[in-house]
């Protein structure tokens, strides 16, 4: 038996009805091309125009179905229940890391650093919020991913609208404390953190957001990060240690901000991070030596792993 053959028939799961559908679409599209490449058979599987009844064909599923309805433990509890093993995340993990409260939660009960919150609506009392978060924060539809319906607020009069925009997406919305400083990400990929990656947008945004994750080529990502080694190293027990709290498995990536004092603040986890030509666990994963097609095929063989338990 090949390399390969040894994964049987692997449905790629992409797409989705998420507000994330496009950018799933495409890394779904990178990672079935990779695996054809190295000679995997799999097949590209939609949910949203085929029945997950039909997963029952597969033998294995690599998961790449962004934000909710496959980040979220829906799909995953799926597969649980086909008895199909499959990449990343379980379904506890997944339903947590995809909130941002929940997950927020998890990480204050660890004793782990993260920005000051509330749960907002349209009634709430705009001074009072500004007394507690101050000025600015950002608002934060709590199930989405990807930047997706989120604001910087720099004044009052903002606030409204902001709020608004977010629950369009969501029914439940935050408002997060604005952290000043470096902005970084880092993957972990089969219990380990990857080289730290530090994300400097250009000067015209606000924050890394999905314009900036998936359409703008005028980013900047330091590899090396540009932090002290000590620094570096504090950042990945950190990110293990969120990662590990919220349940998280496989792989995934951790947002964190440094703020002006030197001080680490995780922003939130992503159990199904992208895969386009954009996106940062492939760009991290080639600081180690993994080229995309090694990428691939060493998140999939998490599944082997799965099925052996």
């Amino acid at each position: 038996m090949s390399n390969a053959e040894k994964f049987g028939k692997v449905a790629v799961l992409l797409g989705g009805r998420s507000a994330e559908r496009d950018v799933s679409l495409d890394s779904g599209q990178a990672v079935l091309e990779s695996l054809q490449r190295s000679g995997v058979n799999a097949d590209a599987f939609d949910p949203l125009h085929r029945s997950v009844t039909e997963l029952v064909h597969y033998d294995r599923a690599f998961i790449v179905l962004h934000g909710r309805g496959g980040e979220d433990g829906q799909i995953q509890g799926v597969l649980e229940w086909l008895d199909i093993p499959y990449t990343g995340t379980g379904v506890q993990g997944s339903a947590i890391g995809m909130d941002k409260v929940k997950t927020k939660q998890i990480w204050q009960g660890s004793g782990l650093p993260t920005a000051p919150y509330r749960i907002v609506n349209t009634t709430v009392e705009a001074d009072v919020l500004v007394e507690e978060l101050g000025l600015p924060l950002i608002i934060k539809p709590v199930h989405e991913g990807s930047s997706i319906g989120m604001s910087k607020v720099e004044h009052v009069s903002q606030l409204a609208e902001a709020i608004d925009k977010a629950i369009s997406l969501d029914s439940i919305v935050m408002a997060e404390q604005w952290i000043t400083g470096k902005e970084y990400t880092i993957v972990v990929l089969n219990g380990e953190a990857l080289p730290v990656i530090r994300l400097q947008p250009p000067k015209d945004v606000a924050f890394y957001d999905y314009d900036a994750k998936y359409q703008r080529n005028d980013v900047e990502y330091g590899i090396p990060s540009g932090l002290s080694v000590s620094e570096e190293e504090e950042l990945k027990a950190l990110t293990l240690h969120a990662f590990h709290a919220v349940g998280a498995q496989g792989w995934g990536r951790v947002d964190a901000m440094q703020d002006q004092n030197g001080k680490f603040w995780l922003l939130e986890v992503n159990t199904v991070p992208g895969m386009t030509s954009h996106s940062l666990v492939p760009k991290a994963a080639q600081a180690i030596g993994y080229n995309f097609d090694a990428l691939c095929l060493a998140i999939l063989e998490q599944t082997l792993i799965e099925a052996e338990k």
